[in-house]
């Protein structure tokens, strides 16, 4: 009986570990997606507008979630949670907008560091509407993640860039519509979440894109197309990661997105990642692993909500 509770043991222990690499390669592939629909977003850029790339990625990321609605069938849609769909989807379309606009005018490296900053701002937001308990040290990990964030951005520098703000902008809104997931995944499916907000972001996304209308031509239609792709996927890759691994893991290796993207970046266009966003990222990340460890232990002592990520971020 010893011998075969201990092979039992082992047999699980092997399992797990299988489970936790697949959980880690899902991950990689999540934050290699998100870089890369960065990337097509920058390569847009060179004909359509910030608010037009936005609403070709959500027409494609539509296309793309699709087979999503087939595999449940119209029954997934089914909810009485429509208005708080489309408030969600509202502050995240800003929310996206601004991300864009960032993505297009900014560093690669400097706009998706700076997206990073949202787990801060969600700390915030889940201690004033959702009455979450933080104690001093996540307050300090907050504390030290801001402090990262004003070193990229250095207000009151000569290299201050006002659209750095703009980025901000983008963490903050991401942060609330986090919120709004928390609240929404008490009662609703993750999947029936994904398509609910792609349907609402299309026409959302629609209105401010028609003032700066220029259509697209050429490999331009390719960039845009593979923009949805991309953050499709790495939605997928994401949610499907953290449903194998503790977020305390699996959150600071989605950060690989920063250094991904300015490898890209630098390769593509010429870039070059400055000391003060190689600084400030790595004490974001700092400050988002110990964030995401303390959330970890809280959850296992637990039953906390279930929680599902970025758009950027994400996720």
């Amino acid at each position: 009986m010893s011998g075969a509770s201990a092979g039992e043991r082992s047999l699980a222990a092997r399992q797990a570990g299988r489970e936790l690499w697949r959980a880690v390669g899902l991950m990689v592939c999540s934050a290699a997606m998100f870089a890369s629909m960065a990337v097509m977003i920058r390569l847009a850029s060179s004909e359509l507008h910030a608010f037009e790339i936005a609403f070709f990625r959500n027409l494609f990321g539509l296309v793309f979630a699709l087979p999503l609605l087939l595999h449940h069938g119209l029954g997934i849609l089914k909810t009485d949670k429509q208005h708080v769909y489309i408030g969600r989807c509202l502050i995240g379309i800003i929310s996206m907008l601004c991300g864009f606009y960032a993505i297009v005018h900014l560093p690669l490296a400097k706009a998706v560091t700076i997206s990073y900053s949202t787990p801060l701002f969600v700390t915030i937001l889940a201690v004033l509407f959702l009455g979450e308990v933080v104690r001093a040290r996540r307050w300090a990990a907050v504390a030290l993640g801001f402090i990262g964030v004003l070193v990229i951005m250095r207000p009151g520098a000569d290299a201050f860039d006002a659209i750095t703000l703009v980025a901000l902008t983008a963490a903050v809104l991401s942060a609330i519509v986090a919120i709004s997931i928390k609240v929404l995944a008490r009662t609703e499916k993750p999947d029936a979440i994904v398509l609910w907000t792609t349907m609402l972001w299309v026409p959302m996304s629609l209105v401010p894109a028609l003032f700066v209308w220029e259509g697209p031509s050429g490999w331009t239609w390719l960039w845009v197309a593979a923009a949805g792709f991309f953050g499709t996927a790495g939605h997928m890759f994401w949610t499907r990661a953290l449903r194998r691994g503790e977020a305390s893991l699996l959150t600071p290796i989605g950060f690989m997105q920063v250094p991904f993207v300015a490898l890209l970046a630098w390769w593509l266009f010429g870039e070059s990642v400055t000391a003060w966003t190689v600084v400030g990222a790595a004490i974001i990340f700092a400050a988002n692993a110990y964030i995401a460890h303390r959330e970890a232990r809280v959850a296992s002592r637990a039953v906390t909500d279930a929680e599902i990520g970025p758009e950027t971020q994400k996720r």
